[in-house]
């Protein structure tokens, strides 16, 4: 069996930058850059875009009003929850962010795994931590799963609640 997380990529530190002026921050270094979602034919609204943007910046799982403060902060306007709501059903339709339902919070996909693709999130319960993982034995797994039942799944997030490695030693 090939090694549960062939992927991993821990969450990078928040950062505190609500300038407005950054609302297009450089995102070529991520997995969930702008550029190639728009190149993929992803239809990044101004809206999107400073979402993914905060999500990407906060480098941790946010709640939608949590989200809504950081863009009131940003932009000295505050958005309307549907309107937040609906960029991040968007974003996580189109792969780009990942929903935790165990913190009802959404977080910036760090891998760039196609939308139909487990994500698994291994969720530190001491320090709150929070990495992104792949497997390809775990989605073929799943895939036969479904495959047998006839389900065809709309999403695979899995989460592993536990102690990250830095907690367990202490």
């Amino acid at each position: 069996m090939a090694p549960y997380t062939e992927r991993v990529k821990p969450l990078r530190p928040s950062s505190t930058n609500l300038n407005p002026a950054a609302s297009h921050r450089d995102h070529s270094h991520c997995a969930h850059d702008p550029a190639r979602a728009d190149g993929q034919g992803v239809d990044l609204t101004p809206a999107r875009r400073r979402v993914l943007d905060e999500l990407c910046a906060a480098g941790s799982p946010l709640g939608a009003y949590d989200m809504i403060d950081r863009l009131a902060a940003g932009t000295g306007k505050r958005p309307a929850p549907i309107s937040v709501y609906r960029a991040l059903d968007f974003l996580v339709e189109k792969g780009l962010v990942h929903r935790l339902a165990s913190r009802n919070a959404f977080m910036a996909c760090e891998h760039g795994h196609g939308a139909h693709e487990p994500a698994i999130f291994l969720i530190c319960d001491a320090c709150g931590a929070v990495t992104e993982a792949t497997s390809s034995a775990a989605a073929e797994s799943l895939r036969g799963v479904a495959q047998s039942a006839g389900f065809m799944p709309r999403a695979q997030v899995i989460e592993l609640a536990g102690l990250c490695a830095r907690c367990k030693l202490t």
